[in-house]
């Protein structure tokens, strides 16, 4: 088709082509966003929204932050791409960089979040077979309740959502689930054969749900004294989202292998990572697992400079600060409609009481008031603005939200 036929063509709106061409395996909220800056979004009618999802967590740094854009626009005047059957000039640097912001030794660069967390599955299962000595193809993983690792096959395989499951079968075995925060279930639930308990400390797409205090660092106890690993997933919590450079470090624990993605790349481009201990990540040898674009050039500066931002910007202390102020913000609101707030850092749960009447119409309402949220679990409303959002604008968007809350009548 010439290209004076194809500008020739009816005229859609971006909606109605989503909706007749792409798969519907998302209900995005009816808005078009055309460009963005910070903590800010502006649709194709110039209206100016404060980004209140991040794109779940990934734009934790904010919409093209300059640095990483600066970093990202470098590399591309020079190799984006090579594949791990060459070494390139930034890959090296950057793991280093990335080991020692995780206070870990060994990281293997993927792309997705998904791919961290087949990444550590694989870790803990080879470690389980050449290591703790557990018969091949025996090893078990314990899992949570409520947890969100991805949506391939395996990591569905993992979740208790219906939603998530059915009509995906059959499922990898080797998995037992527990109920998030229950330490004695985790202790009736390892056997000889229990590779890793893997969990996210703070368990975002379930509703934000944080476990019982405590509870992380006795599940380290229990894990070690099992010869046992312990696996986070802090791909939507890591990386200063919850007031410290990784959720579990509210506990103080050190796991063997983190999950690490989102914002790794920075809000420009898809980073991730598994890292972990030299006892169980050295354990990998060339051709047993790898990825296309893992660890290109491109990606390597991007999370480097991402990682430098974090640290330099103080974007934990941050998140902690204002975090603290967010909830407390909320919880002095005088709406009966909600039930419970909870979070850590800036990422921040709402919980409505059945009679609001679902958190998606408050959402659609936040949209109008220039604000985009987005409903998880029916019932709860996330808040996980970008990091570098100004004090004002926060304390600005929380009267937006109270007006909202206030005037929707429950059903």
């Amino acid at each position: 088709m010439t290209t004076a036929a194809y500008e020739a063509r009816p005229t859609s709106t971006p909606i109605e082509l989503a909706d007749r061409y792409g798969a519907h395996n998302y209900a995005p909220l009816p808005v078009v966003i055309e460009r963005a800056e910070g903590a800010f979004v502006w649709d194709t009618e110039g209206t100016k929204y404060i980004d209140f999802l991040s794109c779940y967590s990934a734009l934790s740094h904010g919409h093209r932050h300059p640095r990483v854009l600066a970093a990202m626009k470098r590399q591309l005047d020079l190799v984006t791409l090579t594949s791990r059957a060459f070494h390139n000039a930034k890959m090296g640097p950057f793991l280093q960089e990335l080991c020692e912001y995780c206070d870990m030794d060994v990281a293997l660069p993927m792309n997705t979040g998904a791919e961290a967390v087949e990444t550590v599955l694989k870790a803990a299962r080879k470690w389980a077979y050449r290591v703790k000595g557990v018969p091949r193809y025996e090893a078990e993983i314990i899992v949570c309740e409520g947890n969100f690792h991805g949506r391939t096959i395996t990591a569905t395989s993992l979740s208790t959502e219906e939603a998530y499951r059915h009509d995906f079968g059959p499922f990898t075995p080797g998995f037992r689930v527990i109920p998030y925060g229950d330490l004695e279930a985790l202790e009736d639930a390892i056997t000889a054969n229990t590779a890793a308990f893997m969990l996210e400390p703070l368990q975002g797409e379930a509703g934000v749900r944080v476990a019982p205090e405590g509870f992380l660092k006795a599940a380290r106890e229990i894990t070690r004294s099992n010869n046992v690993l312990l696996i986070c997933d802090e791909i939507q919590t890591g990386l200063a989202r919850t007031g410290r450079r990784f959720c579990f470090q509210h506990e103080a624990v050190k796991p063997d292998l983190i999950a690490i993605g989102k914002s790794l790349g920075g809000g420009v481009y898809p980073v991730s990572a598994a890292v972990g201990t030299p006892e169980v990540m050295s354990l990998f040898a060339p051709g047993e697992h790898g990825s296309t674009f893992g660890g290109n050039p491109l990606a390597a500066a991007v999370g480097r400079e991402s990682l430098r931002v974090l640290e330099e910007e103080r974007l934990a202390e941050r998140a902690a600060e204002l975090g603290d102020w967010l909830v407390e913000r909320l919880r002095a609101m005088d709406c009966p409609e909600i039930a419970d707030v909870r979070g850590k850092g800036l990422l921040v749960g709402v919980e409505l009481t059945p009679e609001a009447g679902g958190a998606r119409r408050y959402c659609e309402a936040l949209m109008g008031e220039g604000l985009l949220c987005k409903e998880t679990h029916e019932n709860v409303i996330r808040f996980a603005p970008a990091l570098v959002i100004g004090r004002e604008v926060l304390v600005d968007a929380m009267e937006r939200v109270e007006g909202v809350l206030t005037a929707i009548k429950p059903v």
